[in-house]
């Protein structure tokens, strides 16, 4: 059974940081990508950034310079470390893993995502 967990969400005043983390099992992490997508209220989910099994990685542009995304092939973990947050990063963020090459950005590429982790950014 594939298992993706997310942890490190919460609250976060603007400029503030934070670190998700996503375990995974269940797969063979090193065949994945994985991505982080992320969706507002009242809003579609959206891509934030993927990283291949190589350590290449791809950010949205609203996201690129801020967030940091990396893998940890030893303990099928992947990790998003969020910077200088801003009230407009507020969503709830989902872990995802996608078979294949390249980098995908659209949801319907990929094939397996956790329970998703709220992250607020407000004072």
């Amino acid at each position: 059974q594939v298992q993706l967990v997310e942890s490190g969400g919460g609250l976060v005043q603007p400029g503030g940081s934070l670190r998700l983390s996503c375990t995974v099992s269940g797969l063979p992490f090193s065949n994945y990508i994985m991505g982080w997508f992320r969706q507002a209220p009242g809003k579609d989910r959206e891509f934030v950034c993927s990283i291949r099994w190589i350590g290449v990685a791809d950010y949205a542009d609203s996201v690129r310079g801020r967030f940091t995304i990396s893998r940890d092939s030893a303990n099928n973990m992947v990790t998003l470390q969020m910077n200088s947050l801003k009230p407009e990063d507020t969503a709830v963020y989902y872990c995802a893993a996608a078979a294949g090459w390249g980098t995908p950005q659209r949801d319907d590429e990929y094939n397996y995502w956790g329970q998703g982790t709220q992250v607020t950014v407000s004072s």
